[in-house]
């Protein structure tokens, strides 16, 4: 790890309910919506809904889109890639997307 690297402990893979998502705080400023897959996979990107302002990515619904998993606004139902952040219905916009990595059970959140 460099000094440049900054990873955060949000939380433990048990405490995600799989095909849910939680919000977390980075530096007590940035949300960050964290996802389990039903596969397993951990993703996280900005809770901010890009087309509502809203912080409520982490509320929205998860599944996938012919295999690429995908997390459905509760605001105005766009899906966002879990992958990349690009909006599937409008490629336009995207989201941050976050590294993360498990230690012992535990979710870190890197800068991107």
């Amino acid at each position: 790890m460099t000094a440049l690297e900054v990873w955060t402990p949000v939380c433990t893979v048990a405490d995600l309910i799989p095909n849910r998502g939680a919000a977390a705080l980075l530096d007590g400023d940035e949300q960050v919506a964290i996802f389990r897959t039903s596969e397993d996979e951990i993703h996280a990107i900005s809770n901010v809904d890009p087309f509502s302002g809203a912080a409520v990515l982490s509320r929205g619904i998860v599944g996938d889109l012919g295999g690429v998993p995908v997390v459905a606004s509760p605001m105005h139902k766009q899906h966002f890639d879990l992958l990349t952040g690009a909006c599937v219905d409008d490629p336009t916009v995207t989201v941050t997307v976050y590294p993360v990595r498990v230690e012992d059970g535990t979710i870190l959140v890197g800068r991107p």
